[in-house]
């Protein structure tokens, strides 16, 4: 299931089974101005992945059903998207989840439960390389295209 304002081109794909926290973390996206994609497992949510559809943040929880945890999820899809920015959410301690791994460049952790504001903040912080980085890419691009004409 998509909700996708058109106006807007951050697009967030949120993974977690619990159907009320996806609806949570889905519209607090939606209040934010995020386009959102949604999956309740690991399969659906490479389906989304493997789509081409643009992603610009993973959202996924620890515990998913199926054969895929979150950051099994993670690691397949940044073989096909490496820049990919990732949060895991859990309802275990930060400790826990460390279990699976150090974390990678471009992922973070936020541990259940926890309030839209503190969401909302993390986002911001891990998109903000993302969107200097596009900045930055204008910038180049207007320049050259100055010095063309």
């Amino acid at each position: 299931m998509t909700t996708v304002p058109e106006n807007e081109s951050e697009v967030v794909l949120v993974v977690d089974d619990e159907q009320a926290i996806q609806m949570v973390l889905v519209e607090t996206l939606i209040d934010e101005g995020f386009r959102t994609l949604q999956a309740s497992d690991g399969e659906s949510a490479l389906t989304w992945i493997d789509s081409g559809t643009r992603i610009d943040l993973l959202i996924t929880d620890m515990g998913l059903p199926g054969s895929l945890n979150g950051r099994q999820l993670a690691d397949a899809a940044r073989k096909t998207r490496p820049n990919l920015k990732v949060i895991f959410i859990s309802g275990y301690g930060e400790e826990k989840i460390m279990g699976h791994g150090p974390l990678k460049p471009g992922e973070s952790i936020l541990v259940k439960p926890f309030t839209g504001s503190r969401l909302v903040v993390l986002i911001d912080a891990i998109l903000s390389d993302r969107r200097a980085a596009s900045d930055a890419e204008y910038d180049r691009a207007d320049a050259q295209l100055g010095s063309s004409e």
